[in-house]
């Protein structure tokens, strides 16, 4: 699975978060309900973004969105001296699992994203769609609030003001790319550093030279970072033994697996397990 694929797997629309708001100057929203992420887009009308202390207002228009993460500092108003109305759009996101917080650490608190057709074509499908209230509709309604959430990262991703972590740059890499692919589509195989090269076709020393610059760690690393994400994925969502998560992620034994998910997440996977459990109440790891 591409790695982009893997960031955006476990963040869903929460259909209790999302509501069309009508505005009338002089209007404010700010971002205090605490979601993982949360998306304005305007159906109507425009609006100002003031990212927070210090940053440049923003103009917002019809087909721009803008992402917030958590309460992050930020307040999206009407225009000065406005007399027009405004329609908003506001959609909450869920995000779950370790390989999905990782978009939180690359996303920065706030970005507005200059819309394009396929983003003010679904802010206009999901308007219509709440109008028309037709059977199956809160069914479309996630769909398409996670397709505008994709369209809306894709944009930003694509854009100069993406501050990409390494692995994320490095994946249009000719040589590193097809690495970062084979790790993310099978952490089980038993990769070495010979034969990640072979996948790149460049030599150890170059695929370890390389990848270290582009993506800021090792590849074996990098790989067994990539292993210890997915096993936390499947001791949340499966009901594996910790022996079979070990062999899914490339471990022949419980006991060198349990090693390096401990060092890695700080507790036991059977620790890890229990902290996330229904009403455990347990420290962050």
């Amino acid at each position: 699975m591409d790695p982009f694929d893997e960031l955006l797997r476990g963040v869903r629309a929460d259909s209790t978060g999302f509501r069309r708001a009508d505005l009338a100057p002089p209007w404010s929203v700010r971002a205090t309900d605490g979601a993982p992420l949360t998306l304005y887009a305007p159906l109507r009308g425009e609006a100002w973004a003031s990212p927070g202390p210090g940053e440049e207002a923003r103009a917002v228009r019809v087909g721009d969105a803008v992402l917030v993460r958590g309460s992050a500092p930020f307040v999206l108003s009407d225009p000065p001296g406005t007399t027009e109305p405004a329609a908003l759009l506001v959609a909450a996101y869920h995000v779950r699992g370790r390989a999905a917080r990782r978009l939180l650490d690359v996303l920065p608190p706030v970005l507005v994203v200059p819309g394009g057709d396929d983003c003010a074509a679904l802010t206009d499908a999901l308007d219509t769609q709440l109008a028309a209230c037709p059977p199956g509709q809160q069914v479309v309604l996630d769909r398409l609030l996670d397709w505008l959430l994709v369209c809306t990262l894709r944009a930003w991703f694509d854009g100069p003001d993406a501050l990409s972590p390494g692995w994320a740059r490095a994946l249009g890499d000719e040589v590193i790319g097809p690495v970062l692919r084979a790790i993310h589509a099978a952490p089980e195989r038993p990769w070495t550093l010979a034969a990640l090269a072979r996948e790149a076709g460049v030599s150890r020393t170059t695929l370890a030279s390389r990848f270290t610059r582009l993506v800021g760690e090792p590849p074996l690393t990098y790989l067994t970072t990539w292993r210890m994400t997915v096993a936390a994925e499947l001791l949340t969502e499966t009901a594996d033994t910790v022996g079979a998560v070990a062999r899914q992620v490339g471990y022949a034994d419980a006991f060198g697996f349990s090693a390096a998910f401990k060092r890695v997440h700080g507790v036991s996977p059977s620790e890890y397990r229990a902290c996330r459990e229904p009403e455990r109440e347990c420290a962050p790891v």
